[in-house]
């Protein structure tokens, strides 16, 4: 298969991540762990494991940790400029400290560090604590940290928290739900995309009972990390099953369409976390149009080499000057062809139209009125007069992805 089609055939797939489901599920395995001591400047000593990476998924979630704190341990008091992330109890109580106030959680529980907010943990039982840290970052694949120099074993402690936190409590789970259904299948949101300032789009809870199963979940726009908190079964990504269990890590890539099934003698319960390809952005566009919201207008010229850097100066100096000032102007480009070798090189089709301009109109009507306008009868003398040949073509707009 020639490299171009390769890489065409992995998009028109899923995302090109690993694609034998073996190698996405990562079992967190205490017995691997690295002994860390000090870690932002907190007391005593934990274990430590990286269970997904920067590197595994295609949005700008960071990292899935976990560890166990050792007693009188923690991570001390420290902030992030660029990543939020959220610590999880999954047995035991900790004291969690956020923007300098500090309550007692008992887990499993779930506290989230948002963006700029000063966080850390401190374990003051005499039992080690079992613990997860998920983070997403605003630029992908890069993170930041400052310490505060604070241990936090000393801490004043609020009787309320002051910040945001959730247990992980099924009985606030809901049956027959638009997201995750199937026979007797239990699901919550805890956080939505408002509690977070990155990508990150949700943290949810899923419970499945045993012998049953999740109807398909296609993640539209969305990559999906899973925490397997307790059971065993199996989940199926497109036409591949991989079999599960507790303390797995799992996750899922764009456009992918995923179903979980559980088996045993107990519930398969699994946290999950949502991180949107673009949640600021979000989709332009949610479900398929009926009514077109625009219209493009494609002009295709050719023009000669000597004329090249005239036509580009006119598109910037006289048409888009022109278009601006019209009722239902919207946007324009001015597009030139790649040169001969790199066209070949991605086999694109032959064509002697070297030019095109793209020009986009709320409506059909108000763009006839812009080519009824005196400053259209400057524009366009302006453009044809240096193009050899020419040809438009309309479109009406029924989905785009415009960033700015």
């Amino acid at each position: 298969m020639k490299p171009i089609f390769s890489f065409l055939f992995c998009l028109m797939g899923s995302i090109c991540m690993a694609q034998n489901l073996n190698e996405r599920v990562v079992h967190n395995d205490p017995s691997t762990y690295r002994e860390l001591s000090s870690v932002h400047a907190g007391a005593g000593k934990m274990g430590f494991t990286q269970l997904i990476g920067r590197n595994d998924l295609a949005t700008k979630f960071l990292y899935l940790h976990s560890g166990v704190i050792q007693p009188k341990s923690g991570i001390g008091h420290h902030f992030h400029h660029s990543i939020e992330e959220m610590y999880v109890i999954l047995d035991g109580e900790a004291e969690f400290t956020i923007n300098g106030r500090t309550s007692k959680i008992k887990g499993p529980a779930l506290v989230p560090c948002k963006l700029g907010d000063s966080h850390g943990i401190y374990n003051a039982s005499d039992k080690p604590l079992k613990w997860l840290n998920f983070a997403v970052s605003e630029v992908k694949s890069q993170g930041d940290a400052f310490d505060l120099g604070d241990d936090l074993a000393r801490s004043k402690k609020d009787v309320v928290p002051t910040f945001v936190s959730s247990r992980l409590d099924t009985d606030k789970l809901k049956q027959d739900n638009d997201v995750y259904s199937g026979k007797g299948v239990l699901y919550g949101r805890i956080f939505s995309p408002e509690v977070f300032r990155t990508d990150w789009n949700y943290v949810d809870h899923l419970v499945i009972p045993p012998g049953s199963s999740t109807e398909k979940h296609l993640l539209e726009g969305i990559e999906e990390v899973y925490y397997i908190m307790n059971g065993n079964g199996s989940v199926t990504v497109g036409a591949e099953t991989v079999k599960i269990q507790k303390d797995d890590s799992f996750h899922a890539g764009l456009g992918e369409e995923i179903a979980w099934s559980s088996s045993g003698n107990e519930n398969l319960e699994i946290l999950i976390i949502g991180i949107a390809a673009s949640k600021n952005n979000g989709l332009s566009i949610v479900k398929p149009l009926e009514t077109p919201k625009a219209m493009v207008l494609q002009m295709d010229f050719v023009v000669e080499k000597e004329n090249a850097k005239a036509f580009e100066e006119m598109y910037y100096s006289i048409y888009v000057p022109a278009m601006v000032v019209q009722d239902g102007y919207l946007s324009s480009k001015l597009l030139r062809l790649f040169p001969q070798d790199l066209a070949k090189e991605i086999q694109a089709e032959p064509t002697t139209y070297n030019y095109q301009i793209q020009i986009s109109f709320d409506t059909e009507e108000n763009r006839r009125k812009w080519v009824a306008s005196d400053q259209h009868q400057i524009a366009w003398p302006a453009a044809s007069g240096l193009g050899k040949e020419f040809k438009w073509r309309g479109y009406d707009v029924m989905g785009d992805d415009v960033q700015n």
